[in-house]
């Protein structure tokens, strides 16, 4: 996908600061305040940036037809890897529930864009906010949704390979209860789109994700598939209800020996001891994973019911009310300084993606 749909209208640009300026090229530095246009095909008004790293830049937009605001995401043509094009294809591919909608791809002067839906916090700023740690409740909520996520794109034959509390995003107004899968940046297809078949073994690749959540087999060089995606989802949730992994932490002179010595302390530590304080379903669920062949297709319904299962064997509401909602519920926070507490607990946490949310009470079923 490498031209607009549609006509880039006349350039004009915005920085934070407010000044117009023409436009020019963003250095390969993602700290530097961008000049980015500040009309889109004539529809998306762009306005602050909410977030950034190392793809680039998010800014929010009002959509002047609709009256709603979007998010859109601009990638330097300086970049050495680009990856927005590749993502934005990849989103059509995969749409679905709990998948951002995109609205519009296309180039604009020394940008890729993409406009898409606009979201509420990642689970990560979500965690900083309940001061590190969740409820089993809350835990609960969120693993049924992330396996119906990782479900859905495999059924539509890609793998994420990037799973962590940041790349998932609780929706905002009427969707403040859904829980979506964002970053689509690294994703790989298992199935080849001509032959059908899986795709191939192999060992000695280097390691795609983030170490802290990242398989054992990824570690180790080994080509990843539908099993490296659950397992990674098994360790963001150990890390959601402890607050932290054994492995944060650890010190090493170079990244490569730091992935090292994550790796070692992965498969140095027990199952057992990785989830004492946790219900055994969280162990029993890694277990799972790790004995999955790399072709094989995961019990998706299985995995459901283990933590369904222990839900309701702690006589959970599945009524949407997570931790966060209680939180700001005890405070008497309205809207805008729940928002405002929220952004200081991302700067606490020295997070990269500001959010902005409005948070409603929901018992619809997900």
């Amino acid at each position: 996908m490498s031209r607009a749909e549609g006509a880039v209208p006349p350039l004009v640009t915005h920085q934070p600061s407010g000044k117009l300026v023409r436009g020019s090229r963003l250095g390969t530095s993602t700290n530097e305040e961008p000049q980015v246009p500040l009309l889109l095909i004539n529809r998306y008004r762009v306005s602050s940036m909410i977030g950034s790293g190392s793809f680039g830049h998010i800014f929010e937009a009002d959509d002047i037809q609709t009256h709603e605001q979007v998010a859109v995401k601009f990638e330097s043509h300086a970049l050495q890897y680009p990856q927005l094009a590749y993502e934005a294809r990849v989103l059509r591919l995969i749409s679905g529930a709990g998948i951002p909608k995109i609205f519009w791809y296309g180039e604009v002067d020394d940008y890729n864009v993409l406009v898409m839906e606009k979201l509420g916090p990642s689970i990560e700023d979500l965690l900083c906010y309940c001061r590190r740690s969740f409820s089993l409740k809350t835990v609960l909520l969120l693993a049924e949704q992330m396996l119906k996520r990782l479900q859905h794109i495999h059924s539509r034959t890609f793998l994420h390979r990037d799973l962590k509390p940041d790349n998932f995003l609780m929706g905002v107004f009427s969707w403040s209860h859904r829980l979506y899968l964002i970053d689509f940046g690294l994703s790989k297809r298992y199935i080849d789109a001509k032959t059908r078949r899986h795709i191939t073994y192999r060992e000695g690749k280097g390691l795609t994700g983030t170490p802290r959540y990242a398989s054992i087999n990824s570690h180790l060089g080994k080509e990843q598939s539908r099993r490296d995606d659950l397992e990674a989802i098994g360790y963001v949730l150990v890390y959601l209800y402890e607050g932290r992994l054994p492995w944060q932490g650890l010190k090493a002179a170079a990244k490569s020996a730091k992935y090292e010595k994550i790796c070692e302390r992965k498969l140095h530590t027990s199952l057992e001891s990785l989830c004492l304080n946790m219900p055994k379903e969280f162990a029993i669920y890694l277990q799972y994973c790790r004995q999955l062949e790399f072709t094989d297709e995961p019990n998706y319904l299985y995995l459901l019911k283990l933590f369904d299962e222990l839900f309701v064997r702690h006589a959970f509401v599945r009524d949407y009310i997570y931790d966060w909602n209680l939180v700001r519920f005890r405070r008497g926070l309205t809207d805008e300084t729940a928002e405002q507490s929220i952004v200081l607990a991302n700067k606490r946490s020295k997070s990269l993606i500001p959010v902005v949310t409005t948070t409603r009470y929901i018992t619809q079923r997900e």
